[in-house]
């Protein structure tokens, strides 16, 4: 199915029924654009994420407002962090870090590197932590076709909700693609 293209579904509910963000990707891209809307019909786009350079092994990925054009900021992969946990920077439309968001544990992203198929038994978990806000989780569920992601946000959390939506996008759809 890789080679036709992916599709990744973002979901606040473990029951994958309240949907928040949806993506459909062109397969044998040079340079990651990705669009976000708000359900599989595609009417309404949310966020366009898109690479900043073709090459790049920090991974920096700008969110932009699609209906405003508004630049959110973005995450920043860290690379040397990320060969056995995988990192990410978060910084706002200045270029400034404000946050991190970081998979579960050492132990499982080792195995999950090592072992085949050990994504099935051991789903990769983030954590996004921005100060003075409380945690956000990534969790993957696994389905060999489409890519999805829960999303749990916790009450009282007043993180801008497209930089969790485009952060959790870059994940699902980068991460993945590694797995």
């Amino acid at each position: 199915m890789k080679i036709l293209g992916e599709e990744f579904h973002i979901y606040t509910d473990d029951n994958q029924e309240v949907m928040i963000g949806y993506s459909k990707q062109k397969a044998l891209k040079i340079k990651e654009d990705i669009r976000v809307f708000s359900d599989e019909s595609q009417s309404n786009e949310i966020l366009t994420i898109k690479a900043r350079n073709i090459f790049d092994l920090s991974g920096n990925y700008d969110f932009t407002d699609s209906n405003t054009g508004e630049s959110l900021g973005g995450v920043r992969r860290n690379f040397r962090k990320s060969i056995f946990q995988d990192s990410y920077s978060i910084f706002g439309p200045d270029n400034q870090v404000y946050g991190e968001i970081k998979e579960d544990s050492m132990m499982n992203a080792i195995i999950r590197r090592i072992v085949p198929f050990a994504k099935y038994a051991l789903p990769q978990v983030f954590s996004m932590d921005v100060q003075g806000q409380s945690p956000i989780t990534f969790t993957q569920k696994m389905n060999p076709i489409i890519q999805k992601l829960t999303v749990q946000i916790s009450d009282g959390n007043q993180l801008d909700r497209r930089v969790v939506l485009g952060a959790a996008m870059i994940v699902i759809a980068i991460e993945g693609k590694q797995n």
